[in-house]
Parts: structure tokens; C-alpha cells; sequence
């Protein structure tokens, strides 16, 4: 996940000192960890914010992050939002990755519990057969997409009674996320969410909790400590760079699910994901303005 970033001006040393911050050796699972290693979402979440903001400090040493650029993360991708944004720094960014995933980790193991994207159908019938079947929606991700999570039987009696005209898929996740079922997992984030400085958004910062835009870093923070139990809108995140007249959606690392979703829910926006080093320079091109032209 990590190998093609580190080879880039700075990213070792930077990775060094989030390591620090993280207490993990993120080069090492970045590069060279097993699949075992890297699925554990405890690893996974540093994983995740650490190759977003490596992303993130390349585009911006290769271009430039006009004042008007829009930041959103989904799930963990908020706490990279959160850095991008100027409100925590990326060692904070990490360390809040780093106790986030350790805990969510540990609230898996309570008990089975699993999550499955309901794919179409009308959103009123599948909110009531998740509903039925003892489900909570844990990301309505807009383009008709909403993923249910809740205790493994829930999700084979979805299966067994699924939404008129929906299609079901399971997906390899370690347990109900954004859901009730995480709520061991908040007080020891909290906890240290309390002691993190914050300043308020150097750029305009969405929130999964209702995809408005926050002002306060303080208040960007706790929604991000919320979120651990209560759903993602992505939906309302859509809805609201649409309304501010985005015209241009780059993904980070690691990329795909978010310019799928864009590919359906925002048609007349340029998309382009960044998956590998060498995907900057096409987002130069895509985005003008991150060029300065």
C-alpha cells in the first residue's frame, strides 16, 4: 500500500515520525506485512490515513490546494480530512488512526458481527427490510447504495428476505462499524480526541455526520468521535458539493470506492482517483486549478 510513496522526497521521514506518534511500524505494514497483518483493522485504519496524507503532501509539493478546495473524508478517511484541513496535525492524525482502529479492533471481538452493501432498490423498502431483519444503515453512500451492518444473523436473514429489485453483497469487514456494536470503542477515543490541539479549518471541511460544513475544529473532532456509532452520510456529503458547485473530485490513496461513487452520483464532475504516485500527475491535469492554470 505504502512502497510507491516512500521512494518520494520526504515520505520515509514523514512515515518515521507518524510510526512514532502511531506506535507501529507503518513502513514495514505498508510494505511488507502479510494479509493477515493488513486486514486487522487495527493496522488497517493507520494504513489508511498515512497513505492519504502521502498522497496529500505529493499533490500539493506538485501543485498547489487553491483556497476554495473542498475536503471529505469517508469513515477513517475523515481523521485524513481532519490533517488536510489544517485542524489536527498528521503525527495527531495518526496517533487518533492508531487508537481508533486498536479500539474498534477490540469492540469486533465482542461479538460476530459483519456488514453488507444493499445495491438498488428503493430506498424506503431497504431501509425497512434492514430494518426487519434487525439491521442498522451504516453508510447511505448516495448512487443507491446503502451498507447495513449489525450482528452476523441479521445479515443472512437480509439475505434470506433481501429488498425488492436489490442486489446483496457481503463485504470482508472485521465487524458492524458505525453502528451500537462499536460503542466500547468511544470512550477510550474520546479520551484521547480531549487531549488533541485543534485549530479550525483552513479549507472547507464536510462532515459525514449530516455533510455539512464545520467551522470549528472542536466540533469537526467530536463529530469524528460520533461517528465511531452513527452512520455515514456520504449521501449528504454529495449533496453538498454539488450545492457549492464542485466541479473537479480527487480521490487519494487508497482510491476507487469514492470516484465509483462519484462516477454515478456526481456525472458532470471530473473524477480522478490516485492510487500510485504517477496518478498525480493526471490529477493535475484533471483538476486545473491544483496545477495553477
Amino acid at each position: 500500500m505504502l512502497a510507491p510513496w516512500l521512494e518520494l522526497p520526504g515520505a520515509s521521514d514523514r512515515l518515521a515520525d507518524w510510526s512514532a506518534s502511531s506506535g507501529l511500524d507503518l513502513e514495514r505494514l505498508g510494505t511488507t506485512a502479510t494479509l493477515q497483518e493488513i486486514t486487522d483493522t487495527a493496522v488497517t485504519q493507520p494504513l489508511v490515513v498515512a497513505s492519504a496524507l502521502l498522497g496529500a503532501a505529493e499533490l500539493r509539493r506538485r501543485g498547489q490546494v487553491p483556497s476554495d478546495t473542498l475536503v471529505a473524508g469517508h469513515s477513517i478517511g475523515e481523521i485524513a480530512a481532519l490533517a488536510i484541513a489544517g485542524v489536527v496535525s498528521e503525527a495527531d492524525a495518526l496517533r487518533l488512526a492508531s487508537v481508533r482502529g486498536a479500539a474498534m479492533s477490540r469492540a469486533c471481538a465482542e461479538r460476530p458481527t459483519g456488514m453488507i452493501a444493499v445495491l438498488g432498490g428503493v430506498e424506503a423498502d431497504v431501509l425497512l427490510a434492514l430494518d426487519n431483519a434487525g439491521l442498522a444503515p451504516a453508510n447511505r453512500n448516495g448512487a443507491g447504495q446503502i451498507v447495513a451492518a449489525g450482528p452476523l444473523e441479521a445479515c443472512d436473514a437480509l439475505e434470506q428476505n433481501p429488498p425488492t429489485r436489490a442486489r446483496l453483497r457481503r463485504l470482508e469487514v472485521a465487524g458492524a462499524f458505525h453502528t451500537s456494536h462499536m460503542d466500547s470503542a468511544v470512550d477510550e477515543f474520546r479520551a484521547l480526541a480531549e487531549t488533541i490541539e485543534v485549530n479550525d479549518p483552513e479549507l472547507t471541511l464536510l462532515s459525514n455526520a449530516d455533510g455539512m460544513a464545520v467551522t470549528s475544529g472542536r466540533d469537526a473532532l467530536d463529530r469524528v468521535v460520533s461517528q465511531i456509532t452513527h452512520p455515514v452520510r456520504w449521501d449528504l456529503c454529495t449533496q453538498t458539493m454539488l450545492k457549492l458547485g464542485v466541479d473537479a473530485f480527487v480521490e487519494l490513496p487508497p482510491s476507487g470506492a469514492l470516484v465509483g461513487l462519484a462516477k454515478r452520483s456526481m456525472r458532470e464532475v471530473a473524477r480522478h482517483g490516485v492510487t500510485v504516485p504517477e496518478d498525480i500527475e493526471t490529477a493535475l491535469a484533471t483538476v486545473p486549478a491544483l496545477s495553477g492554470a
